[in-house]
């Protein structure tokens, strides 16, 4: 995906655009056990509610292509004999309605992911009536081409909220606030199936880490793919091949010179790379 297909697909995530049909959810504590799970019909939550979905799934699509965001490919025995994709696949076309699935996800994320503290599992389905494009690339309201059925999910901490004090409106008294469990902003997510050239791709999947790290065994049990260089291990790579190649020669301010003008270059040339 490019940044213009990430960009289409979160500009859904609004009151006027929104075409999500289903949230589901998990709360696991730090002991790894479900303390509650729940399904619901998206458009018939609270609108304070939805704003802070919104902003969750805003979230999951956010950040640098290749840094926050990896474009990640299933290997095709994945495809079949009840591999990875297709159990995705299953998930998705159930649109959220199979709770036997949705344990069986809950449970493969619980087994896998490497967290200390408590969280929350969120995935929604939403089906996106494509507009279609003019000449002039602009949307064409009317002109629908494809529906892009999907799903998307994101791994939120839950922290106790800050102890302090508070004014009571009821009792007209400052006194000690009372802590809450709240739910925090995405530490990991996925984008399945992947929106590649304004279509769904279902063999490909987009992979969200906030801090740009990479959780090696949730990715091998949930999609199988094979593991992405971290940004730093890109960055060590980059190094040592500028220093092979220059020899005695290399020092810091050259490797610095020649990544600085590589990163210049790329950004100069991403939105052009991505019309084409």
């Amino acid at each position: 995906m490019i940044r213009k297909e990430v960009a289409e697909i979160r500009k859904q995530f609004t009151h006027d655009n929104c075409s999500i049909t289903k949230v589901s959810g998990c709360y696991v504590d730090g002991e790894k056990n479900i303390k509650t799970k729940f399904t619901e019909s998206f458009l018939t939550l609270a609108e304070e509610e939805t704003f802070k979905y919104f902003e969750i799934f805003k979230k999951t699509l956010s950040g640098r292509l290749g840094k926050n965001l990896i474009n990640m490919e299933f290997p095709l025995e994945e495809e079949f004999n009840e591999g990875k994709q297709e159990f995705l696949l299953k998930l998705r076309d159930s649109g959220l309605k199979d709770d036997d699935l949705l344990d069986e996800f809950y449970n493969k994320i619980i087994e896998s992911y490497d967290y200390v503290g408590n969280y929350l599992i969120l995935i929604i389905n939403a089906v996106y009536d494509i507009p279609g494009k003019g000449q002039d690339n602009l949307g064409l309201d009317d002109a629908s081409e494809e529906v892009y059925n999907y799903i998307l999910a994101s791994i939120c901490p839950v922290k106790l909220s800050k102890a302090g004090l508070s004014y009571n409106a009821d009792t007209n008294m400052i006194q000690t606030r009372i802590q809450d469990w709240v739910v925090g902003v995405p530490d990991h997510g996925f984008l399945f199936p992947a929106f590649i050239n304004r279509s769904a791709d279902i063999h490909n999947l987009l992979y969200y880490s906030r801090k740009a790290d990479i959780q090696e065994d949730l990715i091998i049990e949930m999609f199988g793919c094979d593991l992405p260089l971290s940004a730093e291990g890109q960055k060590e790579i980059f190094t040592s091949l500028i220093a092979e190649t220059l020899g005695e020669e290399c020092n810091y301010e050259i490797i610095r010179n020649i990544h600085d003008g590589v990163s210049e270059f790329i950004e100069e040339n991403k939105d052009r790379s991505e019309e084409h």
